[in-house]
């Protein structure tokens, strides 16, 4: 506290409250090539539907990133998922296809700051994403009342049982467009051909006749709306008018939702004023609110037949310059080729820095010795505090009879040794409910799961192996089968972990190991995600006491800090026993000179049971047991 220079009184806290935090161990992570979604950045994905929504579904290219992160989901609720693509890839437009990767993207290299300010020859509209998938998509925008509904001028007449509408002094070309709905005799009937002023050709066949009749047109997506766009509250305090339109993104070639022409997203009464405000406040220029709220597209450009689009509101008259609907259909979306492995280490790059990303398990879908190598060398020998989990190469396991096991482990023998890595032994076949298919898929996006369940259902210390927590889901056969002991035995050995379906009692994940190749406690998952958990929680806790004096005081405080939390994992069977020492003897005046601090935490950490020997020995009956084991 300040020295007082007159009497008075000082009031101060001192926060002696501190405890040892909880850490997130259960979190997920994968990188690859997925049909939709933002690229080159980390989105946190919760369900396998949140999945879908996010990423699209799977298709031959990308069935092994997509099911190594369902089948993860299908155990924990947290996945980073981070997009990759080439160059190649690019997003559908009106114009001129593109590629812009995400939101920063957007904003940072396409668009500026003023309220017309577009994506350069991408035409009115792009889509949201990389990717074939936007070319399925169209941009209808009602631009004015009349467009949205109107009686078209001269009368019509059309047969029962017919298709085409013919009329007297109507003006077909003008009034409609292709796609309109128009209402004849009681009944609506989409346009599907204008052949001049007076004829048109309908979709459908006329049930009753007309004769004279007057005729209405009607917006294609008139019934996704409550009535036409007009002039908005904000307009009419400023005097202006016909600020509204309505838009909607369209599916219309069905690759979206399985059906041609299917409403995907509807924005009623947007203004095209620059400065308008909705009710509560907000934007409600047109690009803005679709800007911040679609899934599909971003604003491109200001169509040249909406007059005034763009402009402050004040005094102007806004609508189109013509009375119909305006339709944009994108382009030129393109995949893009399978990523390489540079693509797909810069994705990993993404996960590199703990302090911006909480990642446990970075899964490697169907990854090659390169890229398992960087993920380990480059991203968890360097976060320290997750497991890189991955599995053999598709051709050692699939269709490789006889020699799966000497082929893993020849993969395997590729890659460095250590304490922060998990290898399994193979592939499963599954089924693909998008695509109704079966596939292979590899293993370790469930044994990332399994890592993660045992979390939620005991500790992370916990072996996530054996009967009791190592069961795999979504199983339909194992596409290598470890069922000999043999087997098991040489991948064990080379800290492979074998899992085995076993008649009646499913499919197991047998093995605990990591890939140190060295004997230490760290060849084990539970010793080395106790770690984790230890050096992650306490270390996040003696942040707090950086800049502190090194004294009698602080390692006092260090150590009633950290002693209660390794009692509660003691407690929990995380370790047999512990040891903090932080005090002078390894707090010496150089130390303390050197403005460091040393807490030296000694761990006897627990281990899980991986062989059991059962002895059972026959005696005679006049034996007394105490002469053979001994006093019970």
């Amino acid at each position: 506290m300040a020295f007082q220079v007159s009497p008075g009184v000082n009031v101060s806290e001192v926060d002696l409250t501190a405890v040892i935090p909880a850490v997130s161990t259960s979190v997920g992570a994968v990188t690859g090539m997925f049909r939709w979604g933002p690229v080159s950045k980390r989105v946190l994905i919760s369900s396998e539907d949140d999945l879908v929504g996010e990423f699209f579904k799977p298709d031959s290219n990308n069935f092994g990133e997509f099911f190594t992160a369902a089948n993860f989901l299908s155990y924990s609720n947290a996945l980073q998922v981070v997009r990759v693509t080439t160059s190649l890839a690019n997003n559908a437009a009106s114009t001129t296809a593109k590629q812009i990767k995400n939101e920063e993207d957007y904003t940072d290299n396409h668009v500026g700051a003023s309220p017309t300010s577009g994506v350069s020859g991408a035409g009115d509209w792009i889509a949201r994403y990389p990717g074939a998938l936007g070319n399925s998509l169209k941009v209808v925008i009602c631009p004015r009342p009349d467009a949205f509904s109107r009686t078209l001028s001269g009368t019509v007449a059309i047969t029962a049982n017919t298709k085409t509408v013919t009329g007297t002094s109507t003006k077909f070309t003008t009034q409609l467009v292709v796609g309109d709905f128009l209402y004849v005799g009681g009944q609506f009937n989409r346009v599907v051909t204008i052949s001049s002023a007076t004829s048109v050709t309908l979709l459908d066949r006329q049930v009753a006749a007309a004769t004279s009749a007057t005729a209405q047109k009607r917006f294609r997506y008139f019934s996704s709306f409550e009535n036409g766009p007009d002039t908005s509250n904000y307009a009419n305090t400023v005097s202006a008018s016909l600020d509204e339109i309505h838009v909607a993104v369209v599916d219309e070639d069905g690759t979206i939702t399985g059906v041609p022409d299917t409403v995907l997203e509807v924005y009623p009464h947007v203004s095209l004023a620059s400065d308008a405000k909705a009710e509560d406040g907000s934007s409600n220029y047109y690009r803005d609110v679709i800007n911040a709220k679609s899934k599909w597209i971003w604003w491109a450009n200001v169509p040249a037949s909406l007059t005034n689009a763009g402009s402050a509101a004040a005094g102007l008259t806004f609508g189109g310059v013509a009375n119909n609907a305006i339709t944009s259909s994108l382009t030129g979306g393109t995949d893009g080729a399978v990523p390489s492995n540079a693509n797909i280490q810069a994705g990993l790059d993404l996960l590199r820095d703990s302090d911006e990303v909480d990642v446990s398990f970075i899964m490697m879908g169907n990854s090659n010795q390169t890229n398992i190598t960087y993920a380990i060398n480059s991203i968890a020998e360097v976060r320290k505090d997750c497991l890189v989990c991955f599995s053999p190469l598709r051709g050692n396991v699939v269709d490789n009879l006889g020699a799966e096991a000497t082929d893993i482990v020849t993969f395997r023998n590729l890659l460095p040794s250590t304490s922060f890595a998990v290898m399994d032994s193979g592939w499963k076949y599954q089924y693909d409910k998008y695509n109704d298919i079966y596939r292979y898929v590899p293993l370790n996006g469930d044994i990332a799961g399994l890592m993660a369940q045992t979390d939620r259902d005991r500790d992370p210390w916990f072996s996530p192996a054996g009967y009791n927590r190592g069961n795999v889901k979504n199983v339909v056969r194992l596409a290598y089968n470890p069922s000999r002991k043999a087997d098991r035995d040489l991948l064990y050995g080379k800290s492979v972990n074998p899992v085995v379906t076993f008649a009646g009692q499913g499919t197991v994940l047998f093995g605990d190991r990591t890939l140190l190749s060295k004997a230490s406690a760290f060849d084990r998952i539970n010793v080395r995600r106790l770690f984790i958990v230890l050096e992650k929680a306490i270390s996040q806790a003696s942040k707090f006491s950086l800049f502190e004096f090194n004294d009698e005081i602080t390692r006092g405080q260090f150590v009633n800090l950290v002693e209660p939390f390794l009692r509660d994992v003691q407690g929990r069977s995380g370790i047999y026993d512990f040891r903090v020492v932080c005090d002078e003897t390894n707090n010496t005046s150089q130390v303390i000179d050197s403005n460091q601090f040393v807490g030296d935490i000694y761990i006897k950490p627990a281990r899980s049971i991986n062989y059991i020997q059962l002895n059972f020995v026959a005696v005679r009956t006049g034996v007394d047991f105490t002469e053979i084991v001994g006093k019970a």
